[in-house]
């Protein structure tokens, strides 16, 4: 059953993984064959309306999956700034770290994700974080020649 409710979530199927959450509602904590939780997934695929759903019924909001990402960090990767705003809305950590290191603010430097960046400063990002290669926020973006980041991060 677990493979079938994160595929409904891949592709953004509402009451198809909403049905099974009510059958079930053990799945909205589960995990698929790659560690990633149906929250983390949702938001991965953007879509925002399961994300809320899986939260109102009690998904762990910093989960991590087996790199260690949070679904705020996987969207801080994509470039998906309403969901991130909406898991900042919902007190998702914003300075947790992968097992590389990595941090939200770290990924959207390296993903040239500025307005992600803006709204996570904004809320208290802790841009001295350093990942496992002791590089910052600021170093990552530096080393792409991000003006505006680098502007935003000194």
């Amino acid at each position: 059953m677990n493979e079938f409710f994160f595929k409904a979530i891949r592709e953004g199927s509402f009451n198809e993984v909403k049905a099974m959450l009510e059958k079930n509602p053990v799945l909205v904590n589960s995990k698929d064959t790659r560690g990633s939780t149906p929250l983390i997934l949702a938001t991965y695929y953007d879509e925002k309306e399961i994300a809320l759903l899986l939260l109102d019924k009690g998904a762990k909001i910093d989960a991590v999956d087996a790199s260690g990402n949070t679904a705020l960090m996987g969207v801080c990767f994509k470039g998906f700034t309403d969901i991130a705003k909406m898991l900042i809305d919902k007190n998702a950590q914003l300075n947790e770290r992968n097992a590389m290191g990595a941090t939200c603010l770290i990924y959207a430097a390296q993903f040239n994700r500025l307005e992600i960046a803006k709204l996570l400063m904004a809320n208290g990002a802790d841009k001295t974080i350093k990942d496992n290669r002791g590089n910052s926020a600021l170093d990552h973006a530096k080393t792409q020649g991000l003006s505006a980041f680098i502007d935003l991060l000194e």
